[in-house]
């Protein structure tokens, strides 16, 4: 893949990433207050400030989805060469790796992001800043203070997996309907608006099935990124969610993220496709 190509998937993949985060970023901080260990299920508490995070959330969102299409492409490309370039291999193998260097370039951001956000449910007190949210974590724990939770995120590339081999499927044969389509009737395929309605109803699609299978491990991420927890680690933060809190605790907020989810992620990938379709002309 060219230079060209890697810059254009990283600026689609911040596009989409960016518009998705604005259009859905309170359902995003009330899903976020339904997680943690200390939550209080007041509707009037977890509708409070819901932008609360949200510029920290769009800086992390940007540059996270960028990173990951940009990834997710040039290893797509390079293992065509070693199996189908439309087979479950590719599609499984390519977004392993994206997300796996996603997840570790931009953890530090999450975790403050995630903080601002727990931050925000006390009532009549200054709202803590990102700047000051950084000098803590790094008082605290030091640099290793910022990559809590990152063993989660990494256990959460399953849902990325199943996302986008589930994605690229539906993708393919909505493909293969439009060429058979074009063939019959002599037509030039070219784009056009139900190639990207098609394309947000696949992601929709997929991204339901990934992270209701995989959705634990955002519960126990933010548990681990709590502050002064006595969370340590993923599998010994799941047991004890368990343990305490009975076994539904681990889809707390499910719900909520699924209806943020869906649309997001619907939003972002046609914004995605969309502007590496105009880019690449």
């Amino acid at each position: 893949m060219s230079q060209r190509d890697t810059l254009v998937h990283l600026f689609a993949g911040g596009c989409g990433g960016a518009v998705g985060a604005i259009l859905t970023c309170p359902l995003e901080v009330v899903k976020t207050r339904l997680q943690p260990s200390s939550v209080t299920l007041y509707i009037s508490e977890v509708q409070l400030n819901t932008m609360a995070g949200a510029s920290p959330n769009l800086v992390g969102v940007a540059p996270s989805r960028a990173i990951y299409f940009a990834a997710y492409s040039n290893c797509k490309e390079k293992l065509s060469g070693v199996f189908d370039p439309h087979s479950t291999q590719v599609h499984m193998i390519s977004a392993a790796m994206a997300g796996f260097t996603a997840i570790t370039a931009t953890n530090p951001i999450w975790l403050i992001t995630t903080r601002l956000q727990l931050d925000a449910r006390s009532r009549g007190e200054k709202r803590l800043g990102a700047f000051e949210c950084v000098r803590k974590v790094y008082q605290t724990d030091g640099l290793r203070g910022f990559y809590r939770g990152m063993s989660a995120s990494y256990a959460g590339i399953s849902e990325t997996v199943i996302h986008f081999v589930i994605y690229e499927s539906i993708k393919q044969k909505l493909l293969e309907c439009k060429t058979a389509s074009m063939m019959e009737n002599d037509e030039e395929s070219v784009k056009e608006a139900s190639d990207f309605v098609g394309m947000m109803l696949a992601a929709a699609t997929s991204k339901t099935c990934a992270t209701t299978i995989a959705y634990p491990h955002e519960v126990v991420r933010t548990r681990l990124r709590e502050e002064g927890t006595k969370y340590r680690s993923f599998f010994q933060t799941l047991s004890l969610v368990v343990q305490e809190e009975g076994y539904g605790s681990p889809y707390r907020g499910l719900t909520t993220h699924l209806v943020r989810q869906i649309p997001n992620t619907a939003i972002m990938i046609a914004t995605y496709e969309l502007v590496v379709y105009l880019l690449n002309g």
